[in-house]
């Protein structure tokens, strides 16, 4: 199974980088180049274990996932239910640690498989180049939300 990942430090404390990747709505969008459009499921205010979220990426693809881990300051993971056609299985998580004072280091990680299965070898191969691709655009917002006042006085603002 193909795995991409993308790793940045940032300019602000693990749980702060945590509370920030969590962050939902008009916030979300400015940070996050990935999605067009997100949002919990099932009556959902909160992220955790077991909530659902639909994600719409920016070219139009609908993902609905559901949270399989929810530890704050240090980690989430998330699972695909249902997604693109082209993906049998797709999964992620996000961990973040402290890297000195007033530092995090953001290390993302997916895994995937394509369908269908004569196809897979080279979907495969250009899913990793593409979602690498995509993967590393997003960790780079979301450096950019670390260091966005706008960002921060709304994760400051939930303490």
């Amino acid at each position: 199974m193909p795995v991409v990942s993308a790793e940045v430090t940032v300019p602000v404390d693990a749980q702060t980088a945590f509370a920030l990747s969590q962050t939902t709505g008009e916030v979300r969008l400015r940070w996050d180049r990935f999605v067009r459009r997100q949002h919990f499921l099932d009556g959902a205010t909160h992220p955790g274990k077991g909530v659902r979220t639909l994600t719409v990426h920016r070219w139009g693809a609908r993902m609905v996932s559901e949270y399989v881990s929810y530890a704050p300051p240090r980690n989430v993971g998330m699972r695909m239910v249902t997604g693109p056609w082209f993906f049998a299985k797709m999964a992620g998580g996000w961990r973040f640690e402290e890297a000195g004072p007033g530092q995090a280091r953001a290390v993302w990680k997916y895994n995937f498989s394509c369908r269908p299965n004569w196809l897979a070898p080279l979907a495969e191969k250009i899913g990793t180049w593409v979602l690498g691709r995509e993967i590393q655009r997003r960790i780079d917002g979301f450096a950019a939300g670390c260091a966005d006042p706008v960002v921060l006085a709304t994760v400051a603002d939930r303490d």
